[in-house]
């Protein structure tokens, strides 16, 4: 297999034939089920869908910044409704959540496509969360917040989903 197919493939810039997957697979010790799992995980973790569930499901402050911020970037680039119209599942840490669909929202806003039934079933967090977690911030959140966050109790700054 050429160097070049596969920093396309783990790129996500190529569709694999399924006898391309099986040698990649045979190479990294894998054989039957679990490599098509392996390659539908990873898949399914490049496309936008995946990194909405992603983002929605991880609990770690440390880890969903830059998902998410690469997620809004690409939505930016190509939006694609159906993209983001599967919602992310059970188990996500409520913030996250919150913040996901109001993410999404926003951006669907932003580009005139219809925001996802799941965005509404996200329910508003219990406690306010000031997503930038500086005491002098928070006044400028409040005021700020579009209103897809401030309805969820999520409050950022009005450049949250801005690139600098």
């Amino acid at each position: 297999m050429a160097y070049k197919t596969v920093q396309l493939l783990e790129a996500g810039g190529h569709d694999a034939r399924s006898s391309t997957l099986a040698r990649l697979a045979k190479a990294l010790g894998l054989s039957g089920p679990e490599a098509l799992l392996a390659g539908r995980a990873a898949r399914e973790e490049r496309s936008a869908a995946g990194t909405v569930a992603l983002i929605a499901r991880d609990g770690e402050e440390s880890s969903w910044k830059l998902r998410l911020f690469d997620f809004v970037d690409e939505f930016r680039r190509s939006p694609d409704a159906a993209a983001v119209a599967r919602a992310p599942g059970p188990g996500g840490a409520p913030r996250m959540l919150a913040l996901t669909a109001a993410v999404v929202e926003a951006l669907c806003v932003e580009k005139k496509i219809p925001v996802p039934w799941w965005c509404a079933g996200a329910p508003p967090l219990e406690k306010p969360w000031f997503v930038a977690g500086a005491e002098s911030l928070k006044a400028a959140a409040l005021v700020e917040s579009p209103a897809a966050f401030r309805s969820r109790n999520v409050f950022v700054l009005a450049n949250f989903l801005s690139r600098a």
